[in-house]
This record gives structure tokens, C-alpha cells and sequence, in this order.
């Protein structure tokens, strides 16, 4: 749905995206990660035909988005952090114009409408002005905008930022339901939280370029190395410890827990345990240690300005 070759876009002497490349697939949700200054914003309207690129090429749902804007446009839904509601106007009156923007009239712009406003729970509020919603049901009602034409492809920029817990949770949910096998999804954020809990893979930027890309546990196997698993005893520890399978690195010995790391740990589990008890340990709970995806990503931003 979005492929995305050396893409590139220079604001006079400066690239704020210098070398992009991306693909998503038709019922992928890819979050891009980065600093400020990454060249999210831009990537995200150079995908929207709204900007051109200065190099490369980007397809959108097939189309060119230098070439062919209009139709690229036809077939995206674009979320930005500044979404532009018009405040003085209800909401149903406004989902009116959008509609008719995107050439729907009728019975079918009405289902439409009822639908999606529906679907984010703004139906019995359909009458009230825009300027009376709370933050999170301003944020529904532009997913709702960008939703009327029922786009293949939707681009979303910073969808929950300076929201509160709550509305920022509505909005994950929203997001969440609109996974389909038909649609692609690109997700602009900088909580962290949210790209793991809500994305098939992660591009994270930098400089304008993509600097690693994966499923968030192929990122974390990559920067982070095999997972660490920590063995709970009976006892405190003691020196000299048991002797493990070579493999086997012990990360941290302290008190009645024993950190290990391991590549093969579904091949080493056992022989660890077995030499624990045969050393007269009792094994009470073996755990994998969480490794989160901040911690990919401040190795990733450390190795870039290594």
C-alpha cells in the first residue's frame, strides 16, 4: 500500500528527509519513532501528495504521489497533530462539507457519517459545536473526517500527543479497531507505549533517514541481544555458582535471584534448572526480564551519534 524508495524532500539548504525508505503492507499498522527534527511531519505530508518530494519516489495505493496527487488524495486519510476543526460549526454540518469534498452526496454520505460517529460514540453529540468537545473527542472527530471515504491507506501524525491518560487510551482503542486486511497504516508518535502496543513494525528516524526497522521483538533481539531470564530461588545465592551449559552468561547474581542470558534458552532452560537443584537450590519461578522498546530505541539514537 506504501512504498516509499529514496525519498527525499530539501527546504532550501536543509533535507528535512534525506533518504526514506519504507513499505507497508495491506493490513499493517507500522509506527514511525524519532527525535524532533526526524522528518516524521514531512515524510507523512510527502505521503499525502500534500508536499513534493525533492528525490525519489513514493507509491500510495498504487498511485504516484508526485505525479498523480488527486488520486493519492482520493485514496489517503490524514490525521495531522494540528487537525484544523472548524470549532463554530456542529459537528454533523462539518462531516457534511468533508463528505461532499470527497465527492459523497445523499443516502450514502449520511450512512457514512452516522456510521463513523457512530463507531467513536460522537453520534448523540452529532448537534453540538465542535469548540464545545473535549480534546479526545476532537481527536475522534477528525479520525471520523478522515475516515468518511473509507481510505485504503491512513496516515496518522502524532494522534494522541498532549492528550490526558484517558482520551489518549479512546483514541489507541479507535485506532486499534480500524485494523483491516484491506488498510494500511502509518503511525506517527513519539510515545513509545503506544507504537509497541499498536504496530506490526517499527521504523524508527533519524536525520531524515529510517535507521532501524523491524517487529518490535526483532529490534529488540537485535539491539538489545537475547532475552534475559531471572530464576527466582529458595535461598540467596552463593559462590561459586553451578556449573551451566556454555552458552549461558549469568547477567546478575544477587540475593535469591539469578539473571541469565541465554540465545537458546529454550534448549538451556532445563539443564539451568537442573543444575540449580542438583546444587541444592530450590527453583520457586523463572521469568523473562521485560525489555521495553525505549530501551531499543535510546541504543538506536546512541549508535547514530556514536
Amino acid at each position: 500500500m506504501i512504498v516509499a524508495e529514496h525519498l527525499g524532500k530539501r527546504f532550501d539548504d536543509f533535507w528535512a528527509v534525506s533518504d526514506f525508505h519504507l513499505r507497508v503492507a495491506a493490513g499493517e499498522v507500522v509506527a514511525v519513532l524519532g527525535p524532533n527534527g526526524a522528518g516524521k511531519t514531512t515524510t507523512v505530508r510527502m505521503l499525502a501528495s500534500l508536499l513534493r518530494p525533492t528525490r525519489g519516489q513514493a507509491l500510495v495505493a498504487g498511485f504516484d504521489t508526485a505525479t498523480q496527487g488527486l488520486k493519492v488524495r482520493r485514496h489517503v486519510g490524514v490525521l495531522t497533530e494540528q487537525h484544523g476543526l472548524y470549532t463554530r460549526m456542529p459537528a454533523y454540518e462539518y462531516l457534511e462539507v468533508f463528505g461532499k469534498i470527497y465527492g459523497l452526496e445523499g443516502d450514502l454520505l449520511a450512512r457514512r457519517i452516522a456510521h463513523w460517529m457512530d463507531y467513536f460514540g460522537l453520534w448523540d453529540f452529532r448537534t453540538w459545536r465542535i469548540g464545545t468537545y473535549s480534546k479526545g473527542m476532537r481527536q475522534k472527530l477528525a479520525l471520523a473526517r478522515a475516515l468518511l471515504h473509507e481510505p485504503p491507506v491512513l496516515l496518522l501524525d502524532e494522534p494522541t500527543s498532549a492528550m490526558d491518560p484517558e482520551s489518549a487510551r479512546l483514541v489507541r482503542e479507535a485506532i486499534r479497531g480500524l485494523r483491516s486486511q484491506d488498510r494500511a497504516i502509518l503511525l506517527c508518535t513519539h510515545n513509545l507505549y503506544e507504537a509497541e502496543v499498536l504496530a506490526d513494525r517499527i521504523a524508527i528516524m533519524q536525520a531524515g533517514r529510517v535507521v532501524a526497522v523491524g517487529t518490535p521483538q526483532a529490534l529488540k533481539d537485535r539491539w538489545l541481544g537475547p532475552p534475559v531470564f531471572a530464576v527466582m530461588l529458595d535461598r540467596p545465592v552463593a559462590r561459586p555458582l553451578p556449573a551451566f551449559p556454555p552458552a549461558v552468561e549469568v547477567v546478575r547474581a544477587e540475593g535469591r535471584t539469578l539473571e541469565i542470558r541465554s540465545p537458546h534458552w529454550e534448549r538451556d532452560n532445563a539443564a539451568v534448572v537442573a543444575a540449580l537443584v542438583a546444587a541444592g537450590y530450590g527453583v520457586l519461578q523463572v521469568a523473562e526480564v521485560p525489555r521495553s522498546l525505549e530501551q531499543v530505541y535510546l541504543k538506536v539514537m546512541a549508535h547514530e551519534q556514536a
